[in-house]
């Protein structure tokens, strides 16, 4: 089992910039490639990013891409997604998930997921 915590979700007005955090506990962190997802009001949950499992990979969704930065910090157990110019049409509840494959952008192909972080973008 690993399990996932997310944080630092929160308001922000169009333009701004959040740090999304993920912390990792239960099996090894470095066996698992790491994604970001999210789910807006009634809409599908939808691939944001993926990182492979010793952080020299990364892929993105192309709705995000340019503009968030997947990262891990293996010592530490973490991966983020820095979000810069957020948009109003960022507004989710953003999950992050492991999985054993990369890069893989199915819900089906993520093994263990968080409870996920709310995220607001105000224009």
């Amino acid at each position: 089992q690993v399990q996932l915590v997310e944080s630092g979700g929160g308001l922000v007005q169009a333009g701004g910039s959040l740090r999304l955090s993920c912390a990792a506990s239960g099996r090894t962190f470095t066996n698992y490639a790491m994604g970001w997802f999210r789910q807006a009001p009634g809409k599908e949950r939808e691939f944001v990013s993926t990182i492979n499992w010793r952080g020299g990979r990364t892929y993105y969704a192309d709705s995000v891409k340019g503009r968030f930065t997947i990262s891990r910090d293996n010592a530490k157990n973490t991966v983020y997604l820095q979000m810069n110019s957020l948009k109003p049409e960022d507004t989710a509840v953003y999950y992050c998930a492991a999985a054993l494959a990369y890069p893989v952008t199915g819900r089906g192909d993520y093994n263990y997921w968080g409870q996920g972080t709310q995220v607001n973008v105000s224009s």
